[in-house]
């Protein structure tokens, strides 16, 4: 491998017993394996052209369109044609949050049964704003989505855009502890992060949502998903619904 850098290889990958590389052009490539040859004669070999692929475009051929119960999330240039009033246009971007990943699905589905029509929603570590999004689509009349990472601003506030659901959805910059408390109280709190943050929320979450309100909670690992079920009835919530999809474990609770 090191003879391979030293004769001009731009990167090797090991594929079993075979070695893959690239080289500037033909002749260099060439002249690399004749030396390869000469060092060993049982060096079998084969120059091919390498596939030149635009990374910065390539990655959309992987997206796609996902429906999930009443809403369908897409990318923008694949949403042609479909209905507005049920659709959640994501520009994949830094956020987290783009209808391709489990955890993203159970919370949707779920909110699904909680947030109505005049629903007040708090949406922590909002992201993408997935889930805020998805919330005005489902009726809610304000929806707050809280958000420590700065980075993940700029990309909400785009997809708040290009859905046009900026009267409902009002994008903070923040720690949760610190503006939960401000925006209270929530008849639907969201939470798509990891178990621990949920687990460290939930009594906050229980001071601040509505009388008989509900938390969908996303982002927690099967695995872990006990300490996240001792935690909600430590904290007086009673679990109504849970989804499962790969490991991720998304869950449905009611306070009381």
């Amino acid at each position: 491998m090191a003879a391979l850098f030293a004769a001009g290889a731009q990167g090797v990958h090991e594929d079993g017993s075979a070695l893959i590389t690239s080289f500037p052009n033909e002749a260099a490539a060439r002249a690399a394996a004749v030396a390869a040859r000469a060092a060993d004669p049982s060096v079998t070999y084969d120059v091919q052209p390498a596939v030149t692929v635009d990374w910065t475009t390539a990655w959309r051929d992987h997206a796609r369109v996902v429906t999930l119960g009443s809403l369908t999330v897409t990318p923008p240039w694949l949403a042609s044609g479909l209905d507005r009033r049920h659709t959640i246009v994501i520009d994949p971007g830094m956020a987290f949050g783009t209808g391709d990943h489990a955890s993203t699905r159970g919370a949707l589905l779920l909110m699904q049964d909680v947030v109505r029509a005049g629903s007040t929603v708090a949406d922590l570590g909002s992201g993408s704003a997935i889930l805020s999004i998805a919330a005005a689509r489902l009726g809610a009349s304000r929806v707050w989505a809280i958000e420590i990472d700065t980075e993940a601003q700029g990309n909400a506030a785009s997809n708040v855009d290009e859905n046009d659901v900026g009267d409902v959805v009002h994008l903070l910059e923040g720690d949760a502890t610190l503006l939960l408390p401000l925006v209270a109280p929530a008849d639907v709190i969201t939470a798509n992060i990891i178990s621990s943050v949920i687990v460290e929320l939930l009594p906050l979450m229980s001071e601040t949502v509505a009388p008989g309100g509900f938390a969908v909670l996303a982002g927690i690992l099967e695995s872990e998903h006990r300490v996240v079920v001792d935690a909600l009835r430590d904290n007086d919530w009673q679990l109504r619904r849970t989804h499962v999809e790969e490991e991720w474990w998304s869950a449905l609770a009611q306070h009381h």
